[in-house]
């Protein structure tokens, strides 16, 4: 079983995504734990579904961002990264303002893979708004090629 990686702080996992879509979200981490990672994000219109209501997407967004974070702070020992290869979620309730709040949690932390399962909720009530599962595949660094004879 992967434990906490002493090595993966908050600040690393909020900079991390500055420049890619968790940062572009305003995706925040708030607390690393053993085996549990929480987060938040600011509602903005870019999170707004033209319906009016919060986009599945920033949901899953989050949730799977979040799930993302807490595999990189339990890789096991000489593991290179992870990718998602499984993923599902339930949406339950919407938000249209605010923050809404992530929670993961792990199943699973084993040496190839990862299963986490998150919960969305809106920030202010506590309000469900989505269930999330996902699976990690763990990623091994590649051998080195060595050329043969022939190659």
């Amino acid at each position: 079983m992967s434990k906490l990686r002493s090595d993966v702080s908050i600040d690393d996992l909020n900079q991390r995504g500055v420049d890619y879509l968790p940062g572009y979200l305003g995706i925040e981490v708030l607390e690393i734990a053993p085996e549990t990672v929480r987060s938040r994000m600011p509602i903005k219109q870019l999170h707004i579904a033209p319906n009016d209501f919060l986009h599945a997407a920033s949901v899953v967004a989050l949730a799977d961002t979040t799930c993302g974070y807490a595999t990189i702070a339990h890789l096991p020992p000489g593991a290179e990264s992870f990718t998602t290869i499984e993923l599902k979620s339930n949406h339950l309730g919407t938000v249209r303002g605010g923050a809404v709040a992530c929670v993961a949690t792990a199943q699973h932390l084993g040496g190839t893979t990862q299963v986490w399962d998150a919960v969305v909720t809106d920030e202010a009530s506590g309000k469900k708004i989505a269930l999330f599962r996902c699976t990690q595949m763990i990623l091994q660094p590649r051998p080195a090629k060595t050329q043969g004879a022939l190659g």
